[in-house]
């Protein structure tokens, strides 16, 4: 049976949800489940996690050392936070003393150039130790920011796909919001990772976007609505997301105010995590009753498709080779992608609605310093990612940028790859 290796496996929660999502696939009994983490700790926690919830339906290893637990692996999820709530809060406090606002800050400014620049490292010995143990496997990266990941891992590694819940998650609540079933709608999203926007909204044929034009003022004073009412497509993350990726919002008191955007919301979700690992570990030890539920994730579903030959359509961030035809080539984008025995497919798109497409060649410009600048060991190119960031740009003066960028090299030190110290 085919060997998952979990990379990060400490993300007790996450990993929780995702063992349960695959044993509730009995094509997947008897599979061989390996955990790896640098923290004994949370290790050892989620492997009796995970011995819990497979039952015996699988076989669970549990690995201090990557290399041992990658041989020979189908299938590696990548999940790791390098630095964890310490550095989180670095990348949060250090922008908000320059007067820089953020609310997650995982995928670009500062906090997403520099949770990828600690990354980047990583991902090289990864990408080492696949090559040497299993050079055929799958990875599936859900480590933020995405985009940057897959892009850095893409010339590194033979099979990469980044995946994340946005798009699902974002079309679930829209069927809510209009009133339909989601197993009755159909639609098409394209863009870029946390950006990707929803360019097909129906239901039997019927256009389900005029739904959405309802004059409610609650529904006004949120980040998405706004956009789509101003741009004519809704984007696939969250309001908290969203309002960081353009210039017009985060240094304005009024618009926090008027679409309620909550300023560092990704330290308090960070807390509860926290403390969430905690009362699992405490529950574990204590030989309570686990809360244990399904995610809906992706992996579990294109590792399904590829054992079974069930035909899927799931959305992935690959490299765009063609699929979206006014973005970079060689950018990662994110689409709809099919899954069976064969792999993992990309779709292509076409071209994107052009106002749509330019905020993500915005997005896209910090995605390619960013690799560079650790491909190229060139510190200036950190700097001008952060020059070219929507958010970053329009609250700060490019002497404000250089000193931000400076701290947070200082802080983060040995995280950041040797050639970025300076």
């Amino acid at each position: 049976m085919k060997k998952i290796v979990f990379v990060g496996a400490g993300s007790v929660v996450f990993t929780q949800g995702l063992l349960a999502d695959l044993i509730a696939f009995p094509e997947l009994r008897g599979m061989r489940i390996a955990l790896h983490d640098i923290d004994a700790e949370r290790l050892e926690v989620a492997e009796a996690v995970a011995r819990r919830i497979t039952g015996g339906a699988a076989t669970v290893t549990a690995h201090l050392g990557r290399r041992e637990a990658l041989d020979g692996a189908d299938f590696v999820i990548n999940m790791v936070q390098v630095g964890g709530y310490a550095a989180t809060v670095t990348d949060f406090e250090i922008p908000a003393r320059y007067g820089l606002r953020q609310t997650i800050a995982d995928t670009i400014g500062a906090g997403g150039v520099f949770r990828a620049l600690r990354t980047f490292p990583l991902l090289d010995a990864l990408a080492a130790d696949i090559a040497a143990v299993c050079p055929d496997a799958l990875l599936l990266n859900y480590t933020n920011p995405m985009a940057m990941n897959v892009w850095y891992l893409s010339g590194k590694v033979k099979n990469v796909v980044g995946l994340c819940h946005s798009v699902y998650w974002t079309m679930r609540g829209l069927a809510d919001l209009v009133s339909v079933p989601y197993e009755e709608v159909s639609y098409v999203a394209a863009g870029v990772n946390h950006q990707a926007w929803v360019l097909r909204f129906e239901r039997d044929g019927e256009d389900l976007y005029p739904r959405l034009d309802v004059d409610d003022p609650e529904l006004r004073r949120r980040v998405r609505i706004d956009m789509y009412r101003r741009l004519g497509y809704y984007p696939t993350e969250t309001s908290e997301h969203s309002a960081e990726y353009v210039p017009w919002l985060m240094h304005h008191d009024s618009e926090i105010d008027r679409l309620r955007i909550p300023v560092g919301e990704y330290l308090r979700v960070s807390e509860e995590n926290l403390a969430e690992y905690k009362r699992t570990r405490d529950l574990v030890r204590g030989g309570g009753e686990l809360d244990i539920a399904g995610t809906d994730e992706y992996a579990p579903q294109i590792i399904h498709s590829m054992v079974t030959g069930t035909p899927r359509v799931v959305y992935g961030n690959v490299v765009n080779d063609g699929l979206i035809s006014n973005l970079p080539q060689g950018c990662v984008v994110e689409v709809p992608c099919v899954v069976d025995a064969t792999g993992v497919r990309p779709t292509a798109v076409g071209a994107l609605p052009p106002q749509c497409a330019a905020l993500n060649r915005a997005y896209v410009s910090v995605n390619e310093l960013t690799v560079r600048a650790a491909l190229e060991g060139d510190p200036r190119l950190v700097r001008h990612a952060l020059m070219v960031d929507p958010n970053t740009s329009a609250s700060l003066t490019l002497d404000q940028i250089w000193a931000m960028a400076d701290d947070l090299t200082r802080a983060h030190g040995d995280l950041l790859p040797e050639a970025l110290r300076a």
